[in-house]
């Protein structure tokens, strides 16, 4: 079985598009949401680098499914991985191109605008336990966000937060801790400040049956069109849980795995898992 993984926001924009359906998406993108993906410098808003960077990743997504497609590949299942939900949206049939481009544009404004007062961090952790990291998280009020391996997470929160539960998990054994500027407290309980807005943003849109099976991050169920909207609002107040994700694909039968997306994170992630014999 062959499953198409769906990345999250990417940090840079270092994907090429290629020329025909790079000019196809980014035209699409452009005209629902006033960036083009494929040019940085051309935009009829103001967004901030973050909304880019996720409109951008939501488009190199939707470009690369197409490129898949055409040269006959197709998902038997679908995972997925943040924000990268919005395009696997789309690919599944559940929604079309165009309204994965505006929910992610939405969003991110909404996020934006919702958590302007406060500096927010992303903390990238690799080389502790889980416990040890939930331990400095909650010791400096920041939460784990993103639980990818049994020794690689991101914590999120306020920015000098983060940047002292990293502290505090260098030194309790972590061999690499980075930082990450973001708009908003992704994937924790803090979100809950933007959910009435985000919720009117989800209702806005209709959904049909996924045509493929589409696994979300959460619990690991398929997601039906009537769990939709309630996910999309409940992904972004709790943690992405990509290794219970992948080990529940490799468990449904799947043995190929493509990247549906810029970079090839997730790839290196499962990598770390089997290497630790997950099924």
């Amino acid at each position: 079985m062959n499953c198409w993984m769906f990345p999250g926001q990417p940090m840079r924009h270092e994907y090429l598009f290629p020329e025909q359906h790079g000019e196809q998406i980014g035209t699409l993108a452009r005209s629902v949401t006033g960036f083009n993906p494929l040019s940085c410098q051309e935009s009829d808003v103001t967004l901030s680098e973050h909304v880019r960077l996720q409109i951008y990743g939501t488009a190199v997504s939707l470009c690369r499914a197409r490129e898949l497609r055409a040269v006959g590949q197709n998902p038997d299942l679908i995972i997925e991985h943040s924000m990268g939900i919005y395009p696997a949206l789309a690919v599944c049939g559940s929604i079309s191109e165009q309204d994965a481009l505006a929910m992610t544009a939405r969003v991110g404004v909404v996020l934006t605008e919702a958590f302007s007062g406060l500096r927010y961090a992303l903390g990238c952790l690799v080389g502790l336990a889980e416990e040890p990291a939930r331990s400095a998280a909650a010791r400096h009020g920041v939460y784990l966000a993103n639980y990818n391996t049994s020794r690689h997470f991101l914590l999120a929160g306020e920015h000098a937060a983060v940047m002292a539960a990293l502290e505090a998990c260098s030194a309790a054994g972590a061999f690499s801790v980075s930082l990450f500027e973001c708009d908003a407290p992704l994937h924790t309980p803090d979100m809950a400040e933007a959910a009435a807005e985000l919720r009117k943003i989800f209702d806005d849109y209709h959904y049909a049956e996924p045509a493929v099976p589409l696994l979300e991050h959460i619990s690991q169920k398929h997601l039906a069109a009537v769990d939709i909207p309630v996910f999309l609002l409940d992904e972004l107040l709790h943690p992405v849980w990509w290794q219970r994700s992948y080990q529940a694909a490799r468990s449904l039968g799947c043995t190929v795995f493509s990247e549906v997306g810029a970079g090839d994170a997730l790839k290196k992630f499962n990598r770390w898992i089997d290497s630790e014999g997950a099924p």
